[in-house]
Parts: C-alpha cells; sequence; structure tokens
C-alpha cells in the first residue's frame, strides 16, 4: 500500500541502506548494479518517450483549465514562475556574496569563468549537459583536476538547493491552487522531506516532477495539480558550490 500511496520518504530511506549493503560486499555486488544501471537508463528513455507527448496533453489540460476558471490561473502561475526566479537571484547574490566574503574577489573571475556553462544548463534544461563545460572551466581557472573531478560530482549530487527550492515552491502553489491549507508546521516538515528527497535528484528536464508528486501525497494535495506545472517546469535547477 505503501508504494501505491508514493509515499517517497520510505523508498530513499530504503534505497540509501540498498547502496550501502551494495558498496559493502563490493565485487559481488557488480551483477546488481549493473542491473540496476540499466534499469535507470532504460527508464530515463521511457520518461523521453512520455514526455514526447507532454506538450500536447499538457495543451489540452491547460486549455480546459482556462476555460473552466479564465486567465486567471495564467496570471498566478506567471506570479508564481516569478517569485521563483526571483528567490533563485537572491539565492546566489548570498551565495556569491559569501563566498566573496571566505575566498576573496577572485570569485568574481569564476562566476565569469563558469557563466557560459550555467547559461547552457538553463537554456538546455539540463544540468548535466553543462558538466563537461564546468569541468573544464574549474580546471583553466586553476583548481585541481583531481579536486574538480571529486567537489563537482558532489555538487551536483547533494547540493541541490535550487532543485529544493522548486520543489517547495510548486507543492505549495499547488496546494494553494487546490485549496489546501498548510500549516506552518506541515511547510517546515515539507521542507525537511524535501532537504533529503531532493538528493541524487537527475540534472535532467522535469525531473523534479517525481519529487513533487510523491511530495503532494504525502500531505494529501490532489495530485492532479502537477498540470499547473507542466508548461513552466524545464528542469531541476542546480547551484553549485564554489571550489575550495
Amino acid at each position: 500500500m505503501r508504494w501505491r500511496r508514493n509515499e517517497i520518504l520510505q523508498i530513499v530511506v530504503f534505497s540509501i541502506f540498498l547502496g550501502c549493503s551494495l558498496a559493502a560486499i563490493g565485487e559481488k555486488a557488480e551483477p546488481i548494479v549493473k542491473v540496476l544501471d540499466s534499469l535507470v537508463h532504460v527508464m530515463l528513455k521511457l520518461t523521453g518517450y512520455v514526455m514526447l507527448f507532454a506538450p500536447l496533453t499538457v495543451f489540452a489540460a491547460i486549455s480546459g483549465l482556462i476555460a473552466e476558471r479564465g486567465l486567471g490561473v495564467m496570471v498566478s502561475a506567471g506570479i508564481f514562475m516569478g517569485e521563483f526566479y526571483l528567490t533563485l537571484g537572491m539565492l546566489w547574490a548570498i551565495l556569491i556574496g559569501l563566498s566573496t566574503v571566505i575566498v576573496g574577489p577572485c570569485i568574481s573571475r569564476l562566476t565569469k569563468a563558469i557563466f557560459e556553462p550555467a547559461l547552457l544548463a538553463f537554456t538546455t534544461s539540463s544540468s548535466e549537459a553543462a558538466f563537461p563545460g564546468t569541468l573544464d572551466k574549474l580546471e583553466k581557472f586553476g583548481v585541481s583536476s583531481k579536486i574538480a573531478s571529486f567537489v563537482l560530482p558532489i555538487g551536483y549530487s547533494f547540493n541541490l538547493v535550487g532543485s529544493m527550492a522548486y520543489c517547495s515552491f510548486a507543492t505549495v502553489f499547488i496546494a494553494q491552487a487546490c485549496n489546501v491549507h498548510l500549516s506552518m508546521g506541515e511547510q517546515i516538515t515539507m521542507l525537511l522531506i524535501l532537504m533529503l528527497t531532493s538528493k541524487g535528484m537527475a540534472g535532467v528536464p522535469r525531473a523534479s516532477m517525481v519529487v513533487i508528486a510523491a511530495t503532494l501525497n504525502q500531505f494529501n494535495i490532489p495530485e492532479a495539480g502537477l498540470i499547473l506545472l507542466m508548461a513552466s517546469t524545464r528542469s531541476s535547477i542546480w547551484v553549485a558550490p564554489p571550489p575550495t
């Protein structure tokens, strides 16, 4: 029953223990690891095929929603995206400011160096596409190849601050659209859950939708509200830590 209710937190905990167990037994686990890796690639490809039909389904769903509730729905979605990008801008300003204090003025040169990969990630809706370019820019900036190769993948897997922020925004937005009241305690609980479930999120378009869907179920928010996000959800936003 828990699997049917999409309670992702239990799945994450199980996955952590499974990963630790596979790592502990070493070479004996290689067949299972290969199968799981192949399964991940199959599911990503399957998701890609499904998303090919997404524009048609989203157009139909949003058309019906506008016909039923008016253009005010799109205005609300625009406000949602505007507030989210404003939050991302504030987040970047805080990160760059703190990095300047800790690392020094060279952080401005680093910001300029990674601007091109960051723009690529934004336009392609995939931080994975920007990984090689980011790694190359860091090495040219003067970061040791070993350090960059170690720190950057960790940032991609565990420092998904932007993804967590988007999932939080999206979940609260859907709750408000569906007239579901969330108390302050529930919102804090949601934030803590997303801090865990967003770890390891794939840096590919709409990967955040899986986490959002599971989070909605945790708080009894109608999953049908995901339709409101399909037109605007393009990526899981990644914010990388400055290399040290």
